[in-house]
């Protein structure tokens, strides 16, 4: 007769191996090359680009510079910064450069309640797409020619592809690899087999009417994944284009990290809560991405996957070695999937270096679960310098 514990750990041992055998088949789908080509478009679609910024006076010069040298005609492209609580020094040096200026002073701040106002602001304008930046986002020369060329093949929304621009620090260091494994898993994982991309809050693309018929449903913090959610319900796949960069400030400190995965923590389990009432939906229908959405928000946090593997491994290893087998297995695969998706630019020995604060990171994830109760209908500022 089984006990409790066993009964525990076996059921335990069936979330974790799904769980990674997930992973693993994205991890390893990832390693495709990208084979689609998009043709140079004479066609000139017109952009509306929104860049909610709340207090970055220190990075937003650094973001919009590197739009307007983009080699786009600067006549197809509006550039707005929704400037929230910003010194009006800045708003005034923004403004002498062309940029829209949305100055905001919101009870609650959010990305969600900028953008919303933004579409307000817009509602009476003649766009075809709107893409979302985040403040400290650059990107590169041939940008929007590059997104011009294949939003003219491609659908609703597109995802490109978000990596770092500072490793000076640990933390920003695996900040980088995480989100790169991210990208492989999520992203160009699911596009090489036909499924729809997670989108990243930032480096986004979306119909400019769907985008003002669906923004004002924005309420959480966790905005992206609200997008997301509404986008495969209404069978609007999610393009990713791994081609087409854009650099992102990673957080160099410790408490920016805490903060910054107590908010994304909070807005996967919210996510997962709505998206579970949409279950029996995608199941009768057969919505396979957003099926996939849903099975996508119930995995635990790689740091938190990787630390109970190997901990369960190792106390099994003491006390039920034949059992501790099994789960060693299953670490050595999830290492395994782990190294495949991360790019082998970002391999070194500082980053070997870097990983000894693994054990001190799964720590602060896990603190994160006894703190997330209403964090996702509230504003947390990621500060990243």
């Amino acid at each position: 007769m089984e006990t409790l514990f066993d009964i525990t750990l076996h059921t335990l041992y069936i979330y974790l191996a799904f769980s990674v055998t997930y992973i693993t088949l994205f991890a390893f789908a990832s390693i495709r090359r990208e084979r689609t080509v998009f043709r140079h478009s004479e066609h000139r679609n017109r952009f509306l680009i929104l860049i909610p910024a709340y207090k970055e006076d220190r990075v937003i010069f650094d973001s919009v510079n590197s739009l307007l040298m983009n080699d786009y005609p600067k006549e197809r492209y509006t550039i707005t910064v929704i400037s929230d609580k910003m010194e009006s020094e800045t708003d005034e040096k923004l403004s002498a450069l062309g940029i829209n200026i949305i100055p905001i002073n919101p009870e609650k701040s959010s990305k969600a309640t900028a953008l919303k106002i933004a579409a307000g602001y817009h509602s009476g304008d003649l766009y075809d797409a709107v893409i979302i930046l985040d403040a400290d986002n650059v990107t590169c020369k041939n940008f929007l020619s590059s997104l011009n060329n294949a939003y003219q093949m491609l659908g609703t929304a597109i995802q490109v592809h978000r990596c770092a621009k500072n490793f000076e620090t640990p933390m920003a260091l695996l900040d980088a690899i995480s989100e790169e494994i991210n990208n492989s898993i999520f992203r160009k994982g699911h596009a090489a087999l036909g499924l729809s991309s997670a989108l990243i809050g930032s480096g986004m693309l979306f119909d400019y009417r769907w985008f003002l018929g669906n923004v004002h449903k924005l309420e959480t913090a966790g905005e992206d994944k609200e997008l997301e959610l509404l986008l495969l319900k209404d069978r609007q796949f999610i393009e990713y284009l791994d081609h087409i960069k854009i650099y992102d400030e990673k957080v160099s400190l410790e408490k920016s990290y805490y903060n910054q995965r107590r908010r994304w923590l909070a807005a996967q389990f919210g996510s997962l809560y709505e998206g579970l009432k949409e279950l029996p939906l995608a199941i009768r229908s057969l919505n396979i991405d957003l099926f996939d959405k849903i099975v996508q928000w119930m995995l635990l946090p790689r740091v938190i996957m990787m630390g109970v593997i190997f901990l369960l491994s190792l106390f099994l290893t003491f006390t039920h070695p034949l059992e501790s087998v099994r789960w060693w297995i299953l670490f050595v695969v999830l290492t395994l999937s782990l190294a495949v998706a991360t790019p082998d630019y970002l391999i070194s020995a500082t980053t070997l270096k870097s990983l000894r604060r693994l054990p001190w990171i799964f720590l602060l994830t896990l603190l994160n679960f006894f703190r997330i109760r209403g964090v996702n209908r509230n504003f947390i500022h990621t500060q990243k310098g």
